[in-house]
């Protein structure tokens, strides 16, 4: 596959200037210690390269973990052929364990960040009725951005959408050829001004850890810690789960939640 300017933080104007560190091709080339000519072909998609290549250059480019990962999904795997059209089941095992964790909300995600399972304190949390929605539409990207109870839920939204979108960039790495989630990113870019501006902003993430604020209706403000539990079975699927520590303010109102429940 070529690599597109935008793909690793360059912009389409004439000097081909990198938009982050301002490097003109032939200055990655250098710092990657290779050749201008080699680097173009291997920007181009016409000619592959050994990791270690790869590694010297996002070095050169200065990129993060997430960006290093973007950059070999995209220039070590040859065009993938178009899955089908045929529905991501969720794991039976993981079902089980979303109904074990009676008192931490989880998500399963599946590909394009679609909600594939979910127990009753996550759809406390967000505030959302999933099993209401359609299968098409329980889509954790889509809420974040088209849901405006669960865009009052996030104290720091604008972080959560943009983490959203890199996460998004990551999936058209992985499947260039996903129709759904092109179907997505063109309904969310048209419905969605925040999210068509950073969708060009080519930013990318892996989904990981973090610490998330929630403003909530019930039970007031409450920061979590949401971790990823991958499924070693199906890379496609993840656990994700929101938790509190023992004693804080939060996991108090986090039990509060759960008596609702």
């Amino acid at each position: 596959m070529a690599l597109q300017p935008e793909d690793v933080g360059l912009s389409r104007d004439s000097g081909r200037r990198r938009r982050a560190q301002g490097l003109r091709r032939e200055e990655v080339a250098a710092l990657a210690v290779i050749s201008t000519d080699y680097y173009a072909r291997i920007e181009q998609g016409r000619r592959g390269a050994p990791w270690q290549t790869l590694d010297s250059i996002a070095n050169a480019l200065r990129l993060d973990q997430a960006g290093r990962d973007y950059l070999l999904q995209l220039s070590m795997h040859p065009p993938a052929r178009p899955r089908r059209g045929r529905a991501q089941r969720a794991s039976p095992h993981l079902l089980r364990l979303l109904d074990d964790l009676a008192t931490t909300p989880a998500l399963l995600l599946g590909r394009r960040m679609d909600v594939l399972g979910w127990n009753p304190m996550a759809a406390a949390l967000m505030v959302t009725d999933f099993a209401a929605l359609p299968v098409r539409q329980r889509n954790y990207v889509r809420l974040v951005f088209t849901d405006p109870a669960v865009r009052r839920l996030y104290s720091d939204w604008e972080q959560t959408g943009r983490l959203c979108v890199a996460l998004l960039h990551m999936e058209v790495a992985r499947d260039p050829h996903d129709r759904r989630l092109t179907e997505l990113v063109g309904e969310l870019s048209i419905q969605d001004v925040d999210f068509r501006r950073w969708w060009t902003d080519h930013q990318v993430a892996i989904r990981n850890r973090g610490v998330k604020q929630f403003d909530h209706p019930d039970v007031g403000e409450i920061t979590l810690d949401w971790d990823t539990l991958a499924c070693v079975g199906d890379p496609d699927q993840q656990l994700i789960t929101w938790s509190a520590k023992a004693g804080t303010t939060s996991h108090d109102r986090l039990m509060a939640l759960r008596q609702r429940v």
